[in-house]
């Protein structure tokens, strides 16, 4: 038997080279771990560099993987601008944890449109739901010598927070069955760092 929780719904947004697929199976395979029910939707957008990425992960009672407007629990933005794009999906309630990194859009690479200020953004999105969390995962990526891990960092702060009931145990299990052995150690400690800060925030 499984764990018996209602659903809880993980909306992920970020740009095509961040790895937001496998922070999507990350959080779906450690759920599994716990023997929690699980659904996964198919990818939407374009998955190459540049392209908008989305994917969700329904953990509990639920029918469906797709996650319909007012919705997510959980918002897990990889990219600031973003996380102001997913705001239909987010309610009074929704916990947004969002990347401080800005991935201009081709738009804004060749000159035709221009990044918005990241303040703006952040107070599009803070007024409409229950939190925001911004994490400077690249940053964080660096201090543990696994720059190439910033998607993980953001996965360690949403397994800090508590927020799920799945332990940083599961996390790390979920982490080295998906990943080549070469990969671990750096992922594990990028896990870790954000856990870390995950642990020490009060929601």
């Amino acid at each position: 038997m499984g764990k018996e929780i209602g659903a809880l719904r993980i909306f992920f947004t970020g740009v095509g080279g961040q790895g937001t697929l496998l922070a999507t199976r990350l959080v779906g395979e450690a759920a599994l771990e716990e023997r929690i029910p699980v659904l996964m939707s198919e990818i939407h957008g374009m998955a190459q560099r540049g392209g908008v990425v989305e994917s969700s992960v329904v953990m509990g009672r639920a029918a469906s993987p797709i996650i319909a407007d007012a919705e997510a629990d959980i918002v897990i933005a990889f990219e600031p601008l973003e996380a102001a794009r997913a705001l239909p999906k987010c309610n009074p309630k929704t916990v947004v944890i969002t990347s401080i990194s800005p991935i201009p859009p081709f738009t804004v690479t060749i000159g035709q449109s221009v990044y918005p200020d990241q303040d703006a953004l952040y107070r599009m999105v803070e007024p409409h739901v229950g939190s925001l969390i911004r994490v400077d995962a690249d940053g964080m990526a660096r201090s543990v010598g696994a720059e190439r891990s910033s998607n993980v960092i953001m996965v360690g702060v949403l397994a800090g927070t508590g927020i799920l009931p799945v332990s940083k145990t599961s996390f790390e299990q979920a982490l080295r069955q998906i990943l080549p052995e070469r990969l671990i150690e750096p992922n594990l400690r990028a896990l870790d760092a954000g856990y870390r800060f995950g642990a020490q925030l009060k929601l």
